[in-house]
């Protein structure tokens, strides 16, 4: 998601918003490495559907957003359609594993 907005913030001129997102994705990715230590092994195992699920619903979200624009809006850069895209790909993902979870 950070990396999604990125170049709305590039093409904006937005160079203080740039360097808050590159720290804060420093942040973020040490963060992850850390947790990565701390997981079990089967825990780990199971990351690469949780991931391929993740890109899944990215594609869907980018089909949601360019479907979205393209009946209602007019076309918008496409800085603004990654960044929305993945906003909901990235919503899409979590509603995705609550609701499969819930049945369960």
């Amino acid at each position: 998601m950070m990396l999604s907005a990125f170049p709305r913030y590039a093409v904006g001129g937005h160079e203080s918003r740039q360097t808050l997102l590159l720290i804060a994705l420093a942040f973020v990715a040490s963060a992850a490495v850390l947790q990565w230590r701390m997981l079990s092994v089967t825990a780990r195992q199971g990351l690469p559907k949780l991931i391929m699920r993740l890109v899944m619903m990215m594609v869907v979200g980018a089909l949601v957003m360019g479907s979205w624009h393209a009946l209602f809006t007019d076309w918008i850069s496409w800085q603004v359609f990654i960044s929305h895209a993945a906003t909901a790909g990235l919503l899409l993902h979590a509603i995705s594993l609550w609701w499969f979870r819930r049945e369960e």
